[in-house]
């Protein structure tokens, strides 16, 4: 990396941002009393208002959202006439999923191999980090040029909303020139990348019911209707021979645009078996930036262990749909449901719960803002030019504050590059892209004001 004063600051901050990193990974901060209890997240949101009260930030709050959430809020006054950036993180993070598989506990940031692991490290507790080591930067080397107001989501993950709500009854709170929402990443470590499409998503639970309750399989089998095997046939009906998502009314021919996807390096980021082909049609990038995608996340049914020779009266499974821009994520959900309903075998009894939805969302990277970016990712990755790419995630607030604030340029970057493995066992951030990333960040701020004083 190229010698400045910010990137020297930037390098003798990353002991602190480790041990701080370490202390917010701690929290065991699910955004679903299912899982955690609901004190971890009130707790991380403390500890997120803490560090911005320590950074000078005024106006510090704790914003009790629609959906029963916290997010934090705080605001740091620039200089006159300077412009507003609005920042965005989420220190709500996914369940652990198996913690045995976990190399080193999941709410311990371990390094190992040149990597910080833990849950949440880059995604996206690891993106407040970069916030926080941009903005000390800054102030290390002459002041924060613009006005910073910093928003950091507390249900992000579950989908359900809360900060989509809270922002439009109070749409003068995060009013801003530009925004930087720091929950994407590069296309790989080292490949500075600005996200130009996110997919929307919708979330639902399928239930079917055939029995009053369980029966012999030996006496009834072969007559009785089993729920499980409904709903397994419904499942298979979401996709064709060839794996490609297929709901009616919903198009899955979309071509992607721009930078590619080699299949040999998406079978390697994916941890793919060797000999185990890839679902679908079209290039890799058609398939998860332009094209809808359909994953069963969850079926609750009878264990193994301890299963009896018996019929299901009931079986349920949670299913998300990730739509590309263009596709209404709302419309998708019902077109989903109308497939599943067609699908049903035997007449059985469905029904439907949705549990989070988001919109699909492109941003606009001819803005004057990208050229800033630009510029500071030139001096934060020497040797490389920025480039954009989608992600086949979602952010639903995107859509949100792309809406309310229509003059505001959105710009898409982050941690989470494939090696980071964000909702799988064994996440890690690269403390090489934090680094460089809060360098960027830092220049860009510094870059936005001066395009806006010309």
């Amino acid at each position: 990396m190229t010698a400045n004063p910010i990137a020297e600051t930037v390098a003798s901050l990353m002991p602190r941002a480790q041990a701080e990193l370490t202390e917010l990974v701690a929290f065991q901060s699910v955004a679903d009393e299912a899982v955690a209890p609901r004190s971890e997240c009130e707790a991380a949101a403390t500890w997120v208002a803490g560090a911005l009260r320590d950074e000078g930030f005024q106006d510090v709050a704790l914003l009790d959202t629609p959906d029963g959430s916290q997010s934090v809020y705080g605001f740091l006054p620039g200089p006159a006439d300077a412009p507003t950036v609005l920042l965005y993180a989420h220190y709500d993070v996914q369940p652990m999923l198996d913690e045995s598989a976990w190399l080193s506990p999941p709410f311990e940031l371990t390094e190992r191999d040149g990597r910080w692991y833990g849950r949440g490290a880059a995604d996206c507790k690891g993106g407040f980090i970069m916030h926080l080591l941009a903005l000390r930067a800054l102030k290390a080397n002459g002041g924060v040029p613009v006005s910073v107001k910093v928003i950091v989501e507390g249900s992000e993950e579950q989908g359900t909303g809360g900060l989509e709500r809270y922002a439009e009854a109070h749409p003068e709170l995060l009013t801003a020139d530009a925004i930087v929402i720091g929950d994407t990443g590069n296309f790989r470590v080292g490949l500075p990348t600005v996200t130009a499409t996110l997919r929307g998503m919708t979330m639902v639970r399928v239930r079917m019911d055939t029995l009053e309750g369980n029966l012999h399989s030996g006496q009834f089998g072969g007559a009785a209707p089993d729920a499980l095997a409904a709903l397994i046939r419904v499942l298979d009906s979401l996709r064709d021979e060839q794996g490609q998502t297929v709901i009616e009314g919903l198009a899955a021919d979309s071509a992607w645009e721009g930078l590619q996807y080699p299949e040999d390096e998406f079978r390697k980021d994916a941890k793919v078996l060797d000999g185990v082909a890839l679902p679908g049609t079209g290039t890799v990038a058609d398939r998860i930036w332009a094209r809808p995608a359909v994953t069963v996340i969850g079926i609750d049914c009878h264990p193994v262990a301890g299963a009896t020779p018996s019929i299901p009266a009931s079986a349920r499974a949670q299913i998300s749909l990730r739509v590309p821009p263009g596709v209404d994520a709302a419309e998708a959900t019902q077109l989903l449901f109308a497939h599943i309903e067609k699908h049903t075998p035997w007449n059985a009894r469905v029904s439907f719960e949705q549990v989070g939805q988001g919109q699909p969302f492109r941003a606009d990277v001819t803005s004057p803002a990208y050229t800033s970016m630009a510029e500071a990712m030139r001096v934060a990755y020497p040797g490389e030019e920025m480039q954009s790419s989608g992600m086949g995630g979602s952010i639903p607030l995107c859509n949100t504050l792309a809406a309310l604030y229509p003059k505001a340029e959105i710009l898409l970057i982050g941690l989470s590059e494939p090696e980071a493995q964000i909702h799988a066992v064994n996440e890690s951030v690269s403390p090489e892209e934090l680094e460089r990333l809060s360098v960027a960040e830092a220049h860009f701020l510094v870059n936005y004001a001066r395009s806006k004083q010309a």
